[in-house]
């Protein structure tokens, strides 16, 4: 398979295997391999499958590699001319994972997860 969307933390990602990307943080530990189940879309030698809404028997497998946090950001709120000022940050948690494969059909069910 060349590519696959999907969908975790409410967000959707195009991944391929060999892909790093930062997802929401996921309840997993480091080095531990998780399966994502929610696959939307996939490509394979020019010919795309759109899920309605999942494709069924097709799973994405990564590699955790870590957990971190995004950069702060600043919540600002003011109301002028009443000294309303209100200002707080916040540092969204992130995993870190490596796109091992994307599996269909009979090997995806053959992974037992």
């Amino acid at each position: 398979m060349d590519y696959a969307v999907i969908r975790t933390g409410g967000k959707q990602y195009r991944v391929s295997p060999g892909d790093t990307v930062r997802l929401e943080k996921l309840d997993a530990e480091a080095g531990a391999q998780h399966m994502f189940n929610d696959v939307l879309m996939t490509a394979s030698d020019g010919s795309v499958t759109v899920g309605t809404p999942l494709v069924d028997g097709v799973h994405v497998v990564g590699e955790i590699l870590r957990h971190e946090k995004a950069k702060k950001i600043l919540v600002f709120k003011k109301k002028r001319r009443k000294k309303y000022r209100r200002r707080q940050g916040h540092r969204q948690q992130l995993t870190v994972v490596r796109v091992m494969g994307i599996q269909a059909g009979a090997e995806a069910g053959a992974n037992g997860e």
